[in-house]
């Protein structure tokens, strides 16, 4: 298959608005969907084995790579996905006032999830068939500005803006959140009114009488089966699964706990400060993790930093175990605190995601690559399933001990993959 730029396009124009709708709709799902069950009264336990599900599309992801070329013109179908995730959108904010609000929200959700996972296979194919290496970085550039953002957006500004309705209309938890998810799915369809004007159109020169489904799906079969037999892969599927399975019960357990009042043993911050700690300080702090991260592996290679990394990965959960046992009321040491969180675990990150990227080299680099991030989204979801149960039976204090504690599947697959694998870069 040959592809052509019919028309280049700024990439300022449409990578920006692919990777801030892609991570907006994913904080949605992960983060704005717990803290609105989370204040509509749900337990702990039922928040994130609801939400940890979420998770299940990112999973699927890779099976629905086979399929990219007989989409003729992916312009206009990544436009329909965003304005598909619009709805899904206004859904959630419909059946948020409504008495079926848990049935109706969670089906939406789940309509967004797969529609996210989609929009996000279909912008990862066009950062691809970016033709010229130097455009590439300049892609992956404005991907990781536009991302960030999107996160401090999402779980920043909306959960604020969810707070302030919240006090001008009296505590009316489910109109003001309603408002917001409205307010949101407005923002979705300008996406799309924009999105179609914006997208580079890409020419694919494909013989037809060569490829069909049952063809696409053969030769997906194959490569998959040739990268299963790589003798490395079993340890580098394993280092995917575990070395982020601890963060996976954290990042489930984190927010709850902010939110959850003195008297069950959390914090009790209110959504405005939620907002500004882990919607705002927090996402400052795993910028700056990852951009030094980015510069240490550059400067050094990611041998000389892969355990270093994974202390500032797993060492900084100390704080949780802290603040549960001392219940600040200082939101400036709440903010510290999440914020050195947050730096390690940027640090830490940029070791797992360069090791996926060393695991997933050959000629089908892409399809590799994705395969590994979803052993990781498999890891995300099977510990955020169980971290509500546990917690609920442990309390805070034990649950964020039980954290700091498992990093010890961190620890082992990160030996493993030194010892056994060469990386130099």
């Amino acid at each position: 298959m040959n592809v052509r730029m019919t028309r280049y396009k700024n990439p300022w124009l449409w990578v920006s608005e692919l990777s801030f709708v892609d991570e907006l709709a994913f904080v949605a799902l992960m983060t704005l969907s717990m803290i609105l069950y989370k204040q509509l009264g749900l337990s702990n336990a039922e928040i994130t084995f609801y939400t940890s599900w979420f998770y299940l599309p990112w999973v699927l992801k890779p099976l629905l790579r086979p399929f990219i070329p007989f989409v003729k013109d992916k312009r206009v179908y990544v436009s329909t996905i965003q304005l598909l995730m619009g709805a899904a959108f206004g859904g959630v904010a419909f059946f948020i006032p409504s008495k079926e609000w848990l049935q109706g929200t969670l089906f939406f959700f789940w309509l967004m999830a797969f529609a996210t996972a989609t929009h996000s296979v279909f912008g990862s194919n066009y950062y691809e068939q970016e033709p010229a290496q130097w455009r590439r970085f300049r892609v992956k550039g404005i991907y990781s500005i536009f991302h960030h953002l999107a996160i401090i957006f999402g779980q920043g500004i909306l959960v604020m803006i969810a707070g302030n309705l919240q006090v001008i209309y009296r505590n009316s938890i489910s109109y003001s959140w309603s408002l917001v998810f409205y307010g949101v799915a407005g923002l979705f369809i300008a996406f799309w009114l924009w999105i179609h004007y914006a997208l580079p159109g890409f020419r694919e020169y494909i013989k037809r009488e060569q490829v069909d489904i049952r063809t696409q799906w053969m030769d997906f079969r194959q490569i998959v089966g040739e990268f299963l037999r790589r003798p490395e892969i079993g340890l580098g599927m394993l280092f995917a699964l575990l070395y982020i399975m601890p963060q996976g019960l954290l990042i489930r357990m984190a927010p709850l706990f902010l939110l959850d009042p003195l008297r069950n043993g959390g914090l009790g911050l209110s959504p405005q400060e939620f907002g500004f700690v882990q919607g705002t300080v927090g996402v400052i702090g795993l910028a700056f993790g990852g951009l030094l991260g980015g510069m240490a592996i550059r400067q050094s290679g990611l041998k000389a930093w892969l355990w270093p990394m994974a202390l500032a990965f797993t060492l900084p959960d100390v704080v949780y175990i802290s603040l549960s046992h001392v219940l600040p009321t200082s939101l400036m040491v709440i903010n510290l605190c999440v914020f050195l969180e947050q730096l390690g675990y940027g640090f830490g990150l940029m070791a797992y995601m360069s090791c996926l990227s060393y695991y997933s080299q050959g000629e089908h680099k892409h399809l590799y690559h994705s395969l590994l991030m979803a052993m990781m989204a498999l890891g995300m979801m099977i510990s955020g399933l169980f971290s509500g149960m546990i917690q609920a039976e442990v309390g805070y204090k034990t649950f964020f001990t039980i954290v700091v504690v498992s990093s010890i599947a961190t620890f082992i697959v990160v030996a493993l993959v030194k010892r056994q694998t060469d990386i130099r870069n």
